[in-house]
């Protein structure tokens, strides 16, 4: 590096950077001579290697205080921070560089032992492996001591190294497998050490920050794995969320959402905690994007957002940031998702937007956050992917087809989540040419036909004539059984609970006659076979019951609605929505 700064002289692309280095160095000469006047004699100097060359340079002081003359003060802090291995692999930043850490402190232990180098590192080797499960004898171990030091002896060296124990371990434990060797470089080559500090040594702000809100909100970092109960009706258990989630944005995942019971309801979150100490060093490196818990997340998700082209992606992080109450992020997000769903094409990433985005709109009073910043956004999407979606179901291939089911029927979810009456009209408008189109692949013609069915977009005769053109004998066979597997859906439990499903495919078949009947049955029997056994022996229980008519709704006489007005105080109670 020197010898580069040498050749490359001290001029620079940008002048103000190149100004900013030489007043840096300037300032750590002023440091140094400060040092000598204190009488020591022997002082190390810890720098870029960059900087060493301005560092023994003969300046002097008359020229360094005019450099530094008139710079405004700032109030800085410094502190020591713990390192780990990993971070000591790092050849850029403030990395050292250094390949095997791991390596180099068995070298250390083993200093006054030199002997047992060898088989000290291959019975670590063994040791991983048999934690692993694999197979690891004492004859593995011995050979491969053998062998290393055979190595080390063929090649003229005093001892074996890192490169014939890994030539070693590669031959004797992995049999030539080099991909055993990953995970060994990984435990030991590299290492997972942590450092540490005096408890005395100053913190980051960020890390004064995140301990304030601990202590504010009574929540304890602890080594132990326990359960969080949080009831978000609590302002207190509120603000417990919301840090938990702004430190999942930072990546130091304190806690973990976890789903247990049926009495948890959109007001209630479980998060298993259990605190690291990786954490904290996780923890200062977020300190480059703020001060604070909001200033460094809101920052991070930003920084994010400029890096990401996905739009499912995005969609899911406007979730994240509501949930940890960045209103700043969330603007920067939606506009984000905004710009990019005006460019894209693709209707699979515009469906896989709409099913986060509607959770958002639907559920967000309940955390108290404002759903109409994803309103706007969300009916954008909803429009947009009206327009393409019947176009796009069009000449695909089966695998196509079947990813298109997936994401219509969670974007169908979704739009009926937001019970926008433009949208759901735009929406069923594009159902409707999905399942009227001769070119639309037949799998996707009978989802859109059953979830029209399910709107009453379309009556039972509309489904029943549907059905009839679509499974006749003159459908070829595989088309037919896409279009019922498409119209079934999966879902035994609709033809045992909708008796209008039920009632029409009954209709159909009693209505075949036998040569028709006999080329239908394999592809009825296919699309059956995707049921359970238990949903099967119950289809077979309704048919032996007999034929029976749907009966049909008929409206509810009396109605007092005062009367019906009564249990609302209590359901929202119940629900937590407010009125």
């Amino acid at each position: 590096m020197t010898a580069l700064r040498a050749d490359w002289g001290e001029q620079r692309d940008d002048p103000q950077e190149s100004q900013r280095e030489v007043l840096r160095e300037a300032h750590m000469r002023q440091c140094l001579r400060e040092a000598q006047k204190t009488g020591a004699e022997r002082i190390a100097v810890v720098c870029g290697a960059w900087h060493l060359r301005a560092l023994q340079t003969s300046v002097t002081i008359k020229a360094d205080q005019a450099l530094l003359k008139g710079l405004p003060r700032v109030k800085v802090q410094s502190t020591w921070v713990p390192w780990t291995y990993r971070h000591l692999t790092r050849s850029s930043g403030y990395g050292a560089g250094i390949v095997s850490p791991g390596w180099y402190e068995h070298l250390w232990r083993s200093q006054h032992l030199p002997q047992l180098r060898t088989v000290g590192w291959l019975a670590r080797v063994a040791r991983l492996m048999r934690e692993r499960d694999l197979d690891c004898s004492s004859a593995h171990l011995i050979e491969a001591t053998r062998l290393a030091d055979a190595l080390a002896a063929m090649r003229e060296r005093p001892a074996a190294g890192l490169e014939e124990l890994q030539e070693a371990t590669r031959s004797v434990f992995a049999m030539g497998d080099d991909s055993l060797l990953h995970f060994i470089a990984d435990e030991l080559v590299v290492g997972d050490r942590l450092g540490s500090v005096p408890a005395d040594v100053p913190t980051v702000p960020l890390q004064r920050d995140l301990e304030q809100a601990q202590k504010t909100l009574r929540l304890k970092p602890e080594a132990v794995q326990r359960t969080l109960d949080l009831d978000l009706r609590n302002s207190n258990d509120l603000a417990r969320s919301h840090l938990l989630h702004r430190l999942r944005l930072l990546d130091v995942p304190w806690g973990e959402l976890a789903k247990v019971g049926r009495s948890h309801g959109t007001f209630h979150e479980v998060w298993i905690l259990q605190w690291q100490p990786e954490f904290l060093l996780q923890l200062i490196e977020a300190s480059q994007w703020g001060q604070t818990l909001v200033q460094a997340a809101t920052a991070l998700v930003i920084d994010k957002v400029g890096r990401v082209s996905d739009l499912a992606e995005l969609a899911a992080l406007v979730d994240r940031v509501l949930l940890a109450d960045l209103d700043a992020a969330v603007q920067a997000v939606t506009q984000a998702l905004q710009s990019r769903a005006a460019l894209t094409g693709d209707v699979l990433q515009l469906l896989a937007t709409l099913p986060p985005l509607a959770n958002v709109f639907r559920y967000g009073n309940v955390r108290q956050t404002d759903a109409a910043m994803v309103a706007q956004v969300l009916d954008g999407l909803i429009v947009r992917a009206a327009i393409a979606m019947p176009l796009a179901c069009r000449n695909v291939d089966d695998a196509a087809a079947q990813s298109l089911r997936e994401k219509l029927l969670a974007a169908h979810t979704a739009v009926a989540l937001r019970q926008g009456q433009e949208e759901t009209q735009a929406w069923r408008q594009a159902l409707q040419q999905i399942a009227s189109s001769t070119n639309t692949r037949q799998l996707l013609q009978g989802v859109a036909v059953r979830l029209l069915l399910d709107d009453a977009v379309w009556s039972v005769e509309q489904v029943a004539q549907a059905m009839s053109f679509e499974l006749s004998m003159g459908a070829e066979p595989s088309k037919a059984a896409a279009w019922l597997e498409g119209f079934l859906n999966r879902n035994a439990l609709v033809l045992l609970h909708d008796m209008r499903v039920w009632q029409l495919m009954d209709e159909w078949l009693v209505g075949l006659r036998e040569e028709h009947f006999v080329r239908v049955l394999p592809l009825v029997r296919r699309t059956f076979s995707t049921f359970s056994a238990s949903e099967r022996s119950a289809l077979a229980q309704r048919a032996g019951q007999g034929r029976v008519v749907a009966a049909m709704p008929k409206p509810l006489a009396g109605w007092n609605e005062e009367r019906a007005a009564l249990p609302l105080p209590l359901l929202r109670q119940l629900l937590g929505v407010q009125q």
